[in-house]
């Protein structure tokens, strides 16, 4: 009998329309279907994480400083990145979502976002500005794999696949940093990845169907 895939959680659904239908705006824009090429700038200028604004640099509006730590998630450099994102999100969110519930989902997302800035703010040397739900990515699944050790024993050998998962995601990050010629926020990948590991060791009731 052939396996159906549950329907994605609405909150995932939620994420994937807002992320998909900001870039699909902005890409029409950028190739002149309707709009300016400059909505591009702009929505970075007023959503993208910009380190400066932490220091002397003066934001387009009062609470900018602020907002900018969650509006850059939902943001993203292209057709590729917005993939690589979607197609993560979309593949293991309802792993988590199934047992954290959406409420939990949505307070580990931010969690994750917020920590993946924050990272980015500590680490990054430069004032490139910062965008994508990567932070966030990478915070599901270090969620995840807290859960996978701490269902195992203690001991490192029960563990190897984990640490395998875990050295693969390095190595991963250190691939793309080479490809995109350092054009990649490892940072926020580092910061959200540790928040979700952190959210992984809190124990929760899992969430039933009703």
């Amino acid at each position: 009998m052939r396996s159906v895939r549950p329907a994605l959680p609405g909150v995932i659904s939620t994420i994937l329309v807002i992320i998909i239908g900001i870039e699909g705006v902005l890409l029409a824009a950028d190739h002149g279907v309707f709009g300016s090429p400059i909505w591009r700038l702009v929505a970075f200028q007023f959503g993208a994480f910009w380190p400066g604004l932490l220091g002397e640099w003066q934001p387009h509006f009062r609470g900018q400083p602020v907002t900018m730590f969650i509006t850059y998630t939902f943001l993203h450099g292209g057709v590729g990145h917005l993939l690589g994102n979607a197609v993560s999100l979309w593949s293991f969110g309802p792993v988590i979502c199934h047992r954290t519930g959406q409420r939990g989902f949505v307070v580990i997302f931010i969690l994750t976002s917020l920590g993946g800035a924050i990272c980015y703010a500590a680490l990054s040397a430069e004032n490139t500005p910062m965008v994508g739900a990567s932070g966030a990515i990478f915070g599901l699944a270090g969620v995840w794999l807290r859960w996978q050790w701490r269902e195992r024993s203690g001991k490192i050998r029960d563990n190897l696949p984990i640490i395998a998962i875990i050295g693969l995601l390095i190595g991963l990050n250190v691939a793309l940093y080479v490809w995109y010629d350092g054009a990649l926020a490892w940072q926020t990948h580092l910061g959200g990845y540790m928040v979700g590991w952190i959210c992984g060791g809190i124990r929760v009731r899992p969430k039933l169907q009703r």
